[in-house]
C-alpha cells in the first residue's frame, strides 16, 4: 500500500527505559524530518498516559546537536509509562489523535507496547479513522518474538559483562561466595550475558541460573559446594525469575511481599529477598564465612557512558525504518534478522505484523544453556558477543609464581 497521507505524527516510549531507547526516538525524529507527509512530529510525554491527557511536546525542529546528545543518553527522554491500556482507554487516545490530526503513530517498547499499538490500530480502524501505527522494538530482556534480538539488550548485556568482570576480580581479592541477582522474569538472556567477560578457565561467574531451568535448593547448594571445593571461591548469578523444579519462582516461595507491578506480576526487581535467601542458604548449609549478595535492580537498564555502539546504531536504524515503512504500509513492527555466513556480524531489518509481536515472549533456546542447568554455552557467547561490542581488558597478578 502506498500513497501516504499528509498528517501529523506521534512518537512515544513505553515500558522500562534502556540505554538506547533514545537512539530509536532520534531515528524517528531524523527520518520524519525527511518526509513532507509528516507535518508536525509530537512526542507524547509518558507514553499512553500523555496521549490520553493530550500532553505533547513538538519534536519537529530539534537541532542535530541536541539529537546526538539525546541519542547518547540512557533512559527515556520523553518519559515512559507501565500502563497497559484496554480498548476503552485507546478510544480516548484516538479522540485526542483526531483533535490533533495525527495520522502516524510510532511506539517504542516491548511486547506489551506492541499489543497497545495493535489495540490502538484496531480501534482506529473500527472508528474509520486513518492511522498508520508502527511498533519499534526495545527491551533489555531480549524476549520479543520474531526479531533476532532487541535494541536495548546489547547495552544492558555490556553492563552485565562489565559488572561481573569487576565482581569476579573483587571475589579473587577477597575469596568467598558472591551471589548476584539479575533482571529477567521469564527469559535468561540478560543473566546469561554475565559470562561474556570471562577470559580464563577459573573466571566467574562460575554458576549461572536462568528461569528456563528449574533448580532445587539441594542442587543449588551442591553446585556451590563443588565450585568452592575446587576454587576456594564461587561467583554465582541468578535471574530474578529463578524457579524451583516445579516451575514456581523462588521469590514467590520465599515470601509473598504483596508488591505487584502494573501488570499484576509479583515484584521481583525491587527487593533483595532472593539474594538474601540464597546467601542464607549457603551460610547455613556450607558454613562458609564470607558470603555476599547483591540485587542489581534498575541500575542495569540506564547506566550512562556504557552504550554498545552496535546496539545504539541498530536502535537508531529501527526508528528510521519505522518511519520509512509507514510511508508504504498501514501498520507493523520493525524486526532484526541476521544475514551472512555467520563469521561476520551483519543484520537487515524487516517489517512484521503487530500481532506477531504483541504480548507473547520468547525464552532462551536450549542450546544456550548447559546440560546441568547451571551454566551458559559457547553458542550463546557467539550469539551475544557481537551485540555488546568491545569489553575492557583486566588482569589479576595473584596467579603469578611466588618468589
Amino acid at each position: 500500500m502506498s500513497g501516504a497521507p499528509k498528517a501529523n505524527a506521534v512518537v512515544a516510549q513505553s515500558g522500562g527505559p534502556t540505554g538506547v531507547i533514545n537512539a530509536s526516538l532520534v531515528g524517528v525524529i531524523e527520518e520524519a524530518q525527511k518526509h513532507a507527509e509528516i507535518e508536525t512530529l509530537y512526542g507524547a510525554m509518558h507514553a499512553v498516559a500523555g496521549m490520553k491527557k493530550d500532553d505533547f511536546i513538538d519534536l519537529t525542529n530539534l537541532s542535530a546537536d541536541v539529537l546526538e546528545t539525546v541519542a547518547g543518553s540512557p533512559s527515556s527522554a520523553i518519559g515512559t509509562s507501565r500502563a497497559k491500556p484496554d480498548e476503552a482507554y485507546c478510544e480516548e487516545i484516538i479522540e485526542v489523535f483526531k483533535k490533533r490530526s495525527i495520522g502516524y503513530f510510532f511506539y517504542i517498547g516491548g511486547n506489551d507496547s506492541a499489543n497497545t499499538c495493535y489495540i490502538i490500530n484496531n480501534v482506529a480502524a473500527k472508528a474509520g479513522y486513518e492511522l498508520r501505527a508502527f511498533h519499534i522494538p526495545k527491551t533489555v530482556d531480549n524476549d520479543l518474538l520474531v526479531t533476532d534480538h532487541c535494541p536495548g539488550f546489547g547495552t544492558a548485556a555490556k553492563f552485565e559483562a562489565c559488572a561481573l568482570m569487576g565482581d569476579d576480580l573483587d571475589n579473587r581479592a577477597l575469596p568467598g561466595v558472591k551471589i548476584d541477582v539479575i533482571m529477567g522474569r521469564h527469559a535468561g538472556f540478560l543473566t546469561a550475558a554475565t559470562v561474556l567477560g570471562r577470559r580464563k578457565d577459573d573466571d566467574g561467574p562460575h554458576l549461572v541460573y536462568v528461569p528456563e531451568r528449574g533448580v532445587s535448593m539441594d542442587k543449588f547448594i551442591s553446585d556451590v559446594d563443588g565450585v568452592c571445593r575446587k576454587l576456594n571461591r564461587c561467583v554465582i548469578v541468578v535471574s530474578e525469575g529463578m524457579c524451583d523444579v516445579d516451575g514456581v519462582v523462588w521469590t514467590k516461595k520465599i515470601a509473598d511481599t504483596g508488591e505487584k507491578d502494573a501488570h499484576g506480576n509479583i515484584q521481583l526487581s525491587g527487593t533483595g529477598t532472593l539474594a538474601d535467601f540464597l546467601a542464607g542458604q549457603v551460610k547455613e548449609n556450607l558454613k562458609i564465612g564470607r558470603v555476599r549478595a547483591d540485587t542489581f535492580g534498575y541500575l542495569q537498564r540506564s547506566f550512562a557512558g556504557l552504550q554498545s555502539e552496535v546496539d545504539k546504531r541498530e536502535a537508531r536504524w529501527c526508528g528510521r525504518h519505522a518511519v520509512q515503512y509507514a510511508m508504504e504500509e498501514v501498520s507493523g513492527s520493525v524486526a532484526i534478522k541476521r544475514v551472512g555466513d555467520g563469521k561476520d556480524y551483519k543484520v537487515e531489518l524487516f517489517r512484521t505484523e503487530l500481532i506477531n509481536v504483541a504480548e507473547n515472549t520468547k525464552s532462551m533456546p536450549d542450546e544456550f544453556i548447559n546440560a546441568e542447568g547451571n551454566g551458559i554455552t559457547r553458542a550463546f557467547v557467539d550469539y551475544a558477543m557481537p551485540l555488546v561490542g568491545g569489553l575492557p581488558e583486566t588482569e589479576y597478578l595473584g596467579g603469578y609464581p611466588r618468589v
